[in-house]
Parts: C-alpha cells; sequence; structure tokens
C-alpha cells in the first residue's frame, strides 16, 4: 500500500535528519535542538530538491515567468500531497454522497475519481469536495499494486463504476483521471465499453507518453514511455465516438509530464492552464471550476 511506503519514507527521513543533527551537535557542541531541527528540515529539503529537479528537467525551451510561479507552487503541492494526505490514506475510498446544497437538484452526475502513479484517493481530497458541494457524489479508486500493466488497472474501475451506479441510482457516471489515472480510464474503456460513460476529463495525462518515463522501469513507467506501443494501440483502439466524450487539460509548464503541448488526442477538446506544475492540477481552484463546468454541459446525458 502506497500509503504505508509513505509513511516508512517519512520515518527513514526524520530518523536519518535527527541523526546528522545529533552528529553536527556532538562535533561542534551546538544545542542538541539541532538534531529535531534536522530532522524537520531533511523531507522539506527532499521534496524541495525533487520539485526543482522535475522542473528544470521538464522546462521547455523560452520558459517565462510562468515557469517560476510553477516550480513554487509545484513545491507546495509536493508538501501538501506528501506530507499531509497520500501517507495517512488508511482506509478504502467510498461512495461519498453530496452534500445539502440549495442549488443542487440531486440529480448531478455522479464522478469516479482516478489518481496517477505514485498516488493514492487522498490526492482528490479538494476536488472531492468542490464537487460534492456542487452535488455530485464522487468515488476515488486506488490503483494497486503500484507498478503493474495499466491494463490491470480497468477492474479497478469497473468496480468503482459499478459500485457508485449501484448506490445512486445512475445509469452512467463521469470519469476525472488524473496523470496516469486518464490512461487507466481509457484502457478500462477500451476494455468495458462506453455505455455507462457522460463524460471524461484528464488532467496532466500523457496521452502520447512522458520524457520523464525513459527513468522508469516499472511495467506501467514503461508503457507511458514516449509514443510508445502501448500508447499507440491505445489510441488506434478509440473510435471518434469514444473521443467525443473526453475532454483535456494540460499545463504548458508540466514538470512530469513533457513534452507538455503534445499531449493531445485527435477530436478532443483540450483546454491549457498556464502557470501551474503538475500536481498542482488536482487541487488548483481555476481547474475544479473548468472541471465543474464540463460537468454541468447539458449536452451530457
Amino acid at each position: 500500500m502506497l500509503s504505508r511506503l509513505l509513511r516508512r519514507l517519512l520515518l527513514g527521513q526524520f530518523l536519518v535528519g535527527a541523526l546528522l543533527g545529533w552528529l553536527i551537535a556532538r562535533q561542534t557542541g551546538v544545542s542538541s535542538w539541532l538534531a529535531a531541527v534536522t530532522a524537520l528540515l531533511l523531507p522539506l529539503m527532499t521534496t524541495m530538491l525533487v520539485s526543482m529537479a522535475t522542473g528544470i528537467m521538464s522546462r521547455a525551451p523560452g520558459a517565462n515567468a510562468l515557469w517560476w510561479r510553477s516550480l513554487f507552487g509545484e513545491y507546495w503541492a509536493w508538501l501538501r500531497f506528501g506530507l499531509r494526505q497520500l501517507p495517512w490514506a488508511k482506509a478504502s475510498p467510498q461512495v461519498r454522497l453530496a452534500t445539502a446544497d440549495p442549488s443542487s437538484d440531486g440529480s448531478r452526475i455522479p464522478v469516479v475519481l482516478v489518481h496517477g502513479y505514485l498516488c493514492n484517493h487522498r490526492v482528490w481530497d479538494v476536488m472531492a469536495n468542490r464537487l460534492r458541494r456542487a452535488g455530485h457524489p464522487v468515488l476515488g479508486v486506488d490503483l494497486e499494486p503500484l507498478f503493474t500493466s495499466i491494463d490491470l488497472y480497468a477492474p479497478l474501475i469497473e468496480k468503482a463504476v459499478a459500485e457508485l451506479c449501484r448506490q445512486t441510482g445512475s445509469e452512467k457516471v463521469a470519469l476525472i483521471g488524473h496523470s496516469m489515472g486518464g490512461l487507466a480510464i481509457r484502457a478500462w474503456m477500451r476494455t468495458y465499453g462506453t455505455s455507462r460513460v457522460a463524460r471524461v476529463i484528464t488532467l496532466g495525462t500523457p496521452h502520447v507518453g512522458t520524457q520523464i518515463a525513459s527513468r522508469v522501469k516499472t511495467d506501467n513507467g514503461k508503457q507511458m514511455l514516449l509514443r510508445s506501443a502501448w500508447l499507440q494501440e491505445l489510441a488506434a483502439s478509440e473510435t471518434a465516438s469514444t473521443r467525443s466524450l473526453m475532454r483535456i487539460a494540460i499545463t504548458p509548464q508540466d514538470n512530469i509530464v513533457y513534452s507538455q503541448r503534445e499531449q493531445v488526442l485527435e477530436g478532443v477538446p483540450v483546454t491549457v492552464f498556464d502557470g501551474l506544475g503538475h500536481l498542482e492540477l488536482c487541487f488548483n481552484g481555476a481547474v475544479a471550476a473548468w472541471v465543474l463546468q464540463q460537468l454541468e454541459d447539458p449536452t451530457l446525458s
């Protein structure tokens, strides 16, 4: 389980930081409080280095001040998710019904939320609350095991779709996928069809692959390689009718999925959000407002 792995990594960083602080304090004679300070600082510094490294590797030619904004924003996102949310997902996601909303008639489309690589359903905390306040029942999916073929996640999504339809009485759902989650949704549609799909929305999904995946040796990582055979086969399996259900959001400052502006599919409308990092797409207010707008499209059936 990812949350358990992340908790162990955090504990390891705290212990290493405390040991370093203790050794420095012992050698220099400074206060032993240095051990506690370095224990806290090490996870923060590690997160900063990761966000900076991915930002620099993915920086597009001609990047401007928006790149700097995305760099700081993504660091905050890594802190938020890596320290506060993802490690503490102890329970399996459950259907969360819409909260009381006078403006909602109770018939808003239910939504299945599918996270990306090395994440879990807690990445959707902010988005899920926005959706529920707008009248949409939601259900998150945890894609596990972590390092397997994306095709093997299709039954997990099918289970979530069936459960959400059962509990809400709806015949159709919308599905929102972040990063690899968008590919998992497309793999699910290839296997189970689109008869229960009202809308598919993808955020920062590597539809044509990402260069960063060249450093990943897992099965799902290899599938996300830029222009991989798996991605080309997935695209070839989709009809114009399937593509008409989809909407894509990208950011030109995406620090994980790049080349950023290539992440489009023929026949699918694309919306660009400038100045955001990869993880920021999951909780940014403008993105959430756009998602709600897509779900309120009168053509949705």
